[in-house]
């Protein structure tokens, strides 16, 4: 077998091809990598017969429908994935064919509710629901600890212990594991009873992936990148400056609510005078509770002013039409000398 791992930051991407046919499996692909991708596959004369994506990624956008209709080859992901572009949707048992390879489809929900392994012969791709030393995250859309449970319990860690490992995240550096090794060392299957997993996983209090929204409408729609939604927020939203912002505090108006978007630690380390913190993972659940009044004014921040563009135009979509975003964010609020606190 040919075999290529293929690290993005901390997002894996796998190429497997049969050298008797050069049919291709490329698994999980990344959306900046594709021409990677392609390079590699005319390296080793490969013509990728399938590109598969594990489950509906929330935290790196999918290269899997743009390569697809490039290449003329189908998408495969779970039947219960919401992704439109899904061309061939397989169920738990299936297998998948390219020459001589054979991918078992094992359904792992858990992480979210569409995640599936692959298995193949002396190996895995466990996507985000078996991580080295860790497990996927139960507490993003469709996540669920119980059937995360299951998953692993019940199915993964039921394989040959010498079962090479391969997920679809890494953060260290390591290329792979072993079912073995991450039964004897991962410290959170160390909680084998579910009572003692399902409140660990609901008590980890994790940070939300930086575009956990536009990752999310991406990859489920298979469509537009982050610089094209940022693009078209820009066109939608307007901005306010950090003089005007100043002004407004130094005047102590009433008519704005801030929002900072950044995760807790950042904000604690220094915010706008009389910001709220509302992460970004969590804008669309909390804003109806947060603010119920729609006619307020909304002031969104982010560190560098992206972030804040794409949340307020989706506060605009969800009918604060006042919400404009702050210009430069808080590297050019610190840069420009204004006050924060803490």
């Amino acid at each position: 077998m040919i075999f290529e791992q293929l690290a993005t930051g901390g997002c894996q991407s796998y190429l497997l091809g049969c050298e008797a046919t050069k049919a291709a499996i490329l698994i999980d692909p990344e959306l900046s990598r594709i021409d990677h991708y392609r390079g590699l596959c005319a390296q080793h004369g490969l013509a990728l017969k399938y590109v598969v994506d594990t489950h509906t990624h929330a935290d790196h956008f999918s290269a899997s429908k743009k390569l697809a209709r490039t290449t003329h080859v189908p998408v495969v992901m779970h039947r219960l994935s919401p992704a439109p572009h899904a061309d061939m949707r397989v169920d738990d048992g299936d297998m998948i064919i390219a020459g001589e390879l054979r991918l078992q489809v094992i359904h792992t929900p858990g992480h979210t509710r569409d995640s599936m392994s692959l298995l193949m012969s002396d190996r895995v791709f466990t996507g985000d629901t078996l991580l080295i030393g860790g497990t996927g995250r139960s507490d993003l859309p469709t996540g669920d600890p119980n059937e995360l449970f299951e998953s692993l319990f019940d199915k993964l860690l039921k394989l040959k212990p010498e079962t090479l490992v391969f997920p679809a995240h890494d953060y260290k550096g390591r290329l792979h594991s072993t079912i073995g090794a991450e039964i004897s060392d991962n410290p959170r299957l160390q909680k084998s009873d579910r009572a003692s997993f399902v409140t660990m996983m609901q008590g980890l209090d994790l940070a939300a992936p930086t575009h956990l929204t536009e990752a999310l409408r991406t990859n489920m729609s298979g469509g537009k990148t982050v610089a094209q939604l940022l693009s078209e927020a820009s066109a939608r939203v307007p901005f306010m400056s950090q003089e005007e912002l100043s002004t407004r505090l130094g005047s102590n108006s009433r008519d704005l609510v801030i929002l900072d978007l950044r995760e807790r630690d950042a904000f604690e380390a220094g915010h706008v005078p009389g910001a709220r913190h509302l992460p970004r993972g969590q804008l669309e659940l909390r804003v109806n509770t947060e603010l119920p009044d729609p006619t307020v004014r909304i002031l969104t921040c982010c560190e560098f002013g992206k972030i804040s563009t794409l949340a307020a135009a989706t506060l605009r979509e969800l009918g604060y039409t006042r919400a404009v975003a702050l210009d430069g964010g808080m590297k050019a609020w610190r840069e420009a000398g204004y006050p924060s606190e803490t």
